[in-house]
């Protein structure tokens, strides 16, 4: 197993091994790729209920509602709201990947996720971001700046994403 470095990643992409759409090839960095965030998002509703986790399966459509943004989005402390990449990435059986928050974000509190980090090698989506405002003060988030990066790397062996979220296009 190892991590792509800047040669290896676009190598990759110009074989159409790794896709990713739209691409912007000065986002790669030098073992890295910078993602951009998209104009949709899917915040939580304000209410008093208890949200009962006892299963893996709960209806996201009662506390939360997608929201489409023109421009910007604005995230007060201690709120969490769903975002996605602008960009599609399309990973074969053998490249699994890693998304990371920016270091200049993390400085101010912005969590880009919270737990989901690993995309599955075979998965062919959009990102989802779990944003979560860490820091004291509100955050305006803007359509097109890149929030996040990902990280790719190989695996022994190969695999294939089959699950729920493949072809996901909204948070």
């Amino acid at each position: 197993m190892a991590i792509l470095a800047h040669d290896e990643i676009i190598k990759r992409i110009d074989k159409g091994i790794i896709k990713i759409e739209p691409f912007n090839i000065g986002r790669v960095g030098p073992a890295s790729i910078d993602l951009t965030l998209d104009h949709k998002f899917r915040i939580y509703k304000n209410f008093h209920n208890v949200l009962q986790l006892d299963s893996d399966k709960f209806d996201t459509d009662s506390y939360s509602e997608p929201i489409t943004v023109k421009e910007s989005i604005r995230l007060q402390p201690g709120q969490t709201i769903l975002g996605v990449t602008a960009e599609k990435l399309t990973l074969p059986s053998n490249i699994c990947g890693w998304i990371q928050g920016r270091s200049r974000f993390a400085r101010i509190g912005l969590m880009v996720h919270i737990s989901s980090s690993f995309i599955q090698p075979g998965a062919s989506n959009q990102q989802v971001l779990e944003i979560f405002n860490a820091g004291p003060i509100s955050i305006k988030l803007y359509s097109g700046i890149a929030i996040c990066q990902i990280i790719l790397e190989e695996t022994l062996g190969k695999a294939s994403y089959t699950g729920n979220f493949q072809g996901q296009t909204k948070p």
